[in-house]
């Protein structure tokens, strides 16, 4: 029997597939995450872990588990994890692709519904009893159909984005590090360089994985070839904007708002500028937030955990340790 240590909560049959494989499982039951010395310590007994974004696991914490086989993150991105560091210590590195893009897209859209039309903020002078009577001025926002929509990166969930912006008739543009012309002719989409993109785009959509080549993307530089009128979303990852950038670009009116599930820190203190800005909308990093996938996502992390500890290989790897930790 080998143990599996669960870092939260999660939905699904996850813990219950763990077990039915004859696992013993350790779910931490608290809302915030198990602090590092905590984790280190449940992992120290542990042959897998069950992880989620808020869990760093790099050198030291494996170093300090050496009974470790498995790291199964419950998540498409992995930067909490060191899946090189983990390698090397001969531990597989796991994720969840295929199961969150749908969703994750929804939310994207979404987002931009609400920053262009001005959802939250009427919302809000709704609940605070500021709707006196109809006005013809109160909360103009901006025409998502027909408007210009730039897509940087054109992977599952710039793809999904981009057939949802088909049904408001949109122009869409896409910045891709790889050309892909049958796809980019299938979602009827037009790849060009970023500064066009940034300069054409009355909504700029943020679907890039976080790494040494898109930390900061988004910065003093972008943000000024934008429309002012133009929206920055992002539901990739908080490091790819250049947060002090873009307060100084909503300051100064060079951009026409923010939408974001993802920030830096996480969550965002409450005193950060960012929350002063009407024509932001922030939400808790819930790009993947719904019940079926949410529970796929665990249950797919559980499916890889069960492999390894079989001693097979994981479906999802991030990572391929050259000498895998035994049995």
């Amino acid at each position: 029997m080998s143990h599996v240590f669960v870092t939260r909560r999660v939905p699904g049959r996850a813990v219950e597939f763990l077990r039915e494989a004859g696992h013993s499982v350790d779910v931490w039951p608290e809302e915030m995450p198990p602090p590092p010395d905590v984790l280190r310590d449940r992992l120290r007994e542990a042959e897998a872990a069950l992880t989620l974004v808020t869990d760093p696991v790099g050198p030291d914490l494996l170093a300090a588990c050496p009974r470790l086989r498995v790291v199964a993150n419950m998540a498409v991105g992995y930067d909490n994890v060191d899946a090189e560091a983990a390698a090397a210590a001969g531990v597989w590195a796991t994720n969840t692709p295929g199961v969150l893009h749908e969703t994750t897209a929804d939310l994207a859209f979404a987002l931009l519904l609400a920053a262009a039309r001005n959802v939250v903020l009427s919302d809000r002078d709704t609940r605070d009893g500021g709707w006196r009577t109809w006005s013809p001025t109160a909360f103009l926002g901006h025409d998502p159909f027909g408007a210009t929509l730039g897509i940087v990166g054109l992977g599952e969930i710039g793809r999904a984005v981009a057939r949802r912006a088909r049904g408001f008739g949109m122009t869409v543009l896409a910045a891709t590090r790889t050309p892909r012309p049958e796809i980019e002719a299938a979602l009827g989409v037009e790849r060009v360089s970023l500064g066009e993109l940034l300069a054409r785009s009355d909504f700029v959509t943020l679907h890039v994985p976080y790494g040494p080549e898109t930390e900061q993307l988004m910065g003093a530089a972008e943000f000024a070839a934008m429309k002012e009128t133009a929206i920055l979303v992002n539901t990739a990852r908080g490091g790819v904007v250049d947060q002090d950038a873009l307060v100084e670009a909503l300051r100064a009116g060079a951009i026409g708002g923010a939408a974001l599930d993802v920030t830096v820190p996480e969550p965002l203190p409450l005193d950060h500028p960012l929350y002063g800005f009407p024509n932001v909308v922030i939400t808790p990093h819930i790009g993947s937030g719904s019940h079926a996938t949410r529970a796929r996502m665990a249950e797919m992390a559980a499916a890889n955990i069960i492999a390894v500890l079989a001693g097979e290989e994981p479906p999802n790897p991030v990572n391929r340790p050259p000498n895998p930790s035994p049995a």
